[in-house]
């Protein structure tokens, strides 16, 4: 008969609801296991924590709705796989339970688990600083330990008595090892040539809304720099919607959806046009100069209009303190707003120089050089293990 070896290693439940956060747990997941090799986990994830060995309780797609508008028609469908993962760790009884970003999913669960006697973690703190600054108490009251990614969030969350950890923004820890040669060797391209960056986001929605108004902008810009050319890194799941809505651009717009080719893309790229979004932070890194637009739907528009009390969305614009890269959102996107930044840029105007040397400084405020965000995450999620 053959006897089977239980592992005694931590048993680890992580939430993840999104792409991003995907990511994030992915990462994680290598880190934890790294310092401590037979960690279980268990849980809900997608296709990276899926290759570090979660088994998903279900798909993680079913949570990546956005905006208010698209999630109302699914909320008795995430209600129920709220109570799912909640009975889920009750029934595991992990020894931490992590939630990771999608505060909408990750907060409810977090809620039906407090006092159960499972501590509890949340990867990536809400945006408190930039609008109800109450969530900070109220969340206080559930979770056991926060992770935060940007500097100045700890004294948010301290204040109310739950402990905060800076552990620097998940983008500082990417692969930054693009080809530019290998690029433009690839796409027939000169070294003459300058690049431009078209990024139009990661969703169906917000493809569909800005390219209208990026196209446009890019009309203009090849009225005045016919040799210019487009690439657009992308993901495989909205790369045949933009290759589409692309077809009759000019400059001729390369599609790429896959890691390596958004590296050499943006080791390539001379400057971009990007949607908002963490993007903004990977093209700093990447020492990429480029201008910002964004547009949600109109009612969440209203809605977050009223609601935000900061006026910039931009990680490295919030870092530094000032508004280094411009940024156009809601009425003020429109190509007669971005184009003449866009050509500045692409001109060599002193706002080139200003942005890079600001990257500088904001990626090293974000823990960019230092050791990477998911190791002092393990570390401080294996430590709240071993204190229980």
């Amino acid at each position: 008969m053959t006897t089977q070896t239980v592992s005694n290693g931590p048993k680890i439940m992580l939430v993840a609801g999104e792409a991003s956060g995907d990511q994030l747990g992915g990462r994680l997941m290598a880190a934890i296991k790294a310092q401590a090799p037979d960690a279980r986990f268990i849980g809900v994830g997608g296709p990276r924590m899926e290759r570090e060995g979660l088994s998903s309780l279900f798909p993680m797609n079913e949570m990546s709705v956005m905006g208010l508008t698209e999630v109302v028609p699914h909320i008795p469908h995430l209600l129920k796989r709220i109570s799912q993962t909640a009975k889920f760790a009750q029934t595991e009884q992990p020894d931490v339970v992590v939630t990771i970003d999608a505060p909408d999913f990750s907060f409810r669960v977090g809620k039906k688990l407090k006092g159960k006697g499972i501590p509890l973690v949340h990867y990536v703190a809400p945006s408190v600083w930039a609008w109800r600054e109450g969530r900070a108490r109220k969340i206080a009251g559930f979770l056991d330990h926060l992770l935060a990614l940007l500097p100045f969030e700890p004294p948010y969350f301290e204040k109310e008595g739950l402990p905060t950890t800076f552990i620097g923004h998940s983008a500082v820890e990417e692969r930054h090892d693009g080809d530019a040669d290998r690029f433009r060797a690839k796409h027939g391209l000169s070294d003459k040539t300058k690049l431009l960056a078209v990024l139009p986001g990661s969703r169906n929605s917000e493809v569909k809304r800005l390219l209208p108004v990026f196209k446009t902008v890019i009309t203009d810009i090849a009225a005045k720099y016919p040799d210019t050319r487009i690439v657009v890194p992308t993901v495989a799941k909205v790369a045949d919607t933009v290759t589409a809505e692309m077809k009759d651009w000019p400059l001729s717009p390369i599609v790429v959806s896959t890691d390596q080719e958004r590296h050499d893309a943006f080791a390539a790229a001379y400057c971009a046009l990007a949607a908002s979004g963490t993007v903004s932070l990977e093209l700093a890194i990447s020492g990429v100069p480029h201008v910002i637009a964004y547009q949600v739907n109109a009612i969440t528009g209203w809605i977050a209009k009223r609601l935000i009390k900061i006026d910039t969305v931009t990680i490295v614009n919030l870092v530094l303190r000032r508004k280094l890269i411009p940024e156009f959102l809601q009425d003020k996107c429109q190509p007669g707003n971005i184009t003449p930044i866009l050509d500045g840029l692409l001109g060599d105007s002193p706002i080139r120089q200003e942005q890079k040397d600001g990257f500088d400084e904001a990626c090293h405020l974000l823990g960019f050089g230092g050791r990477a965000p998911s190791e002092k995450a393990a570390e401080q999620i294996l430590k709240i293990i071993a204190k229980k």
